[in-house]
């Protein structure tokens, strides 16, 4: 069974800046269109190939990034705001894998 697991959540201020980390075991998420996720709302997805794509919230703050030959996939997110406060989720796209326990960023304004 494939596992997922985040980190680098934490507790910023707003306008601050939050790197997550997404392991996959087995290092197979090279195939797979993968995204992360907000309270299970998609928030950002990539492909194989490396094209990205964001929800509009999302759009100019947040960087998803991959790299194919090795984990992790990444979410770099900056700017943040009270409201980008929640657990965030790493999973393909669309999800299909048992979700992991997410990580969890609170912003304080």
């Amino acid at each position: 069974q494939v596992q997922l697991v985040e980190s680098g959540g934490g507790l910023v201020q707003a306008g601050g800046s939050l790197r997550l980390s997404c392991v996959v075991s087995h290092n197979i998420f090279r195939d797979y269109m993968m995204g992360w996720y907000r309270e299970r709302e998609l928030v950002a997805a990539i492909s194989a190939g490396g094209t990205d794509n964001y929800v509009d919230f999302a759009k100019g703050r947040f960087t998803i990034s991959r790299n194919n030959a090795q984990n992790p996939l990444y979410l770099q997110m900056n700017d943040l705001k009270p409201e980008d406060t929640a657990v965030y989720y790493c999973n393909t796209r669309p999800a299909f894998w048992h979700w992991g326990k997410g990580t969890q960023v609170t912003v304080s304004s």
